[in-house]
């Protein structure tokens, strides 16, 4: 069986993130090149420190257990990373629920934020399984903008309701470039933006992501 789209992402990310060092900017929260390992890392195995990730209340917590795995040698901590082990996050069923957009918008994170970077171009069957991710991710994403948005991709023309309403706005543009504009990320191209002019401005104004 062919490895996930998920696990292909994370060895990507990881590849570039040796060739680029620990200390070169991600497009994360202002996290370096180190600290988006160090997050990956404590997300998948330190149960316990990952609870702040979700619970903000709990983002201490997180914050100490990504201090802790950034203290690691780099290439050590990539190599943590680089391989699931013994998590939930090694059965296929949830490497694809749970790390399917977690390491397609990580490995842009690290690839955006250097100079010179181009979107890529992933093959149909990587970009449907995107789609599919984002059109349920979506719906949880787009609630700061408080307006009804669809999306719809722009290879297909296939449209995905993130929350239905009217009037709403429409997003157009390539899969992956959706998925970073819902996640917040500023560095995208090629999107149109389709509604009333006050609505389009709550949505692009919006602080969408997690």
């Amino acid at each position: 069986m062919s490895p996930t789209l998920a696990r292909r992402e994370r060895r990507d990310l990881c590849d570039l993130a040796l060739d680029l060092g620990p200390d070169v900017p991600t497009l994360c929260g202002g996290w370096d090149a180190r600290q988006l390992l160090a997050h990956l890392y404590v997300r998948e195995h330190r149960p316990l420190g990952g609870l702040g990730i979700a619970v903000p209340p709990l983002s201490r917590l997180t914050d100490q257990a990504m201090e802790r795995a950034g203290r690691e040698e780099f290439a050590r901590l990539v190599g943590k990373v680089r391989t699931p082990g013994l998590t939930p996050f090694a059965l296929r069923p949830v490497e694809v629920l749970a790390n399917t957009l977690e390491y397609v918008v990580h490995h842009e994170d690290l690839r955006r934020a250097q100079a010179g970077w181009t979107p890529r171009v992933l093959d149909p069957d990587d970009l449907d399984a995107v789609w599919r991710s984002i059109r349920l991710a979506g719906r949880m994403l787009v609630r700061p903008a408080g307006v009804p948005v669809s999306i719809r991709r722009t290879d297909t023309d296939a449209v995905a309701t993130l929350r239905g309403g009217e009037p709403s706005v429409v997003v157009s543009g390539p899969v992956v470039e959706l998925v970073m504009f819902l996640y917040g990320r500023d560095r995208v191209t090629g999107l149109t933006f389709e509604g009333r002019d006050e609505l389009v401005d709550r949505v692009r104004a919006a602080d969408l992501g997690m």
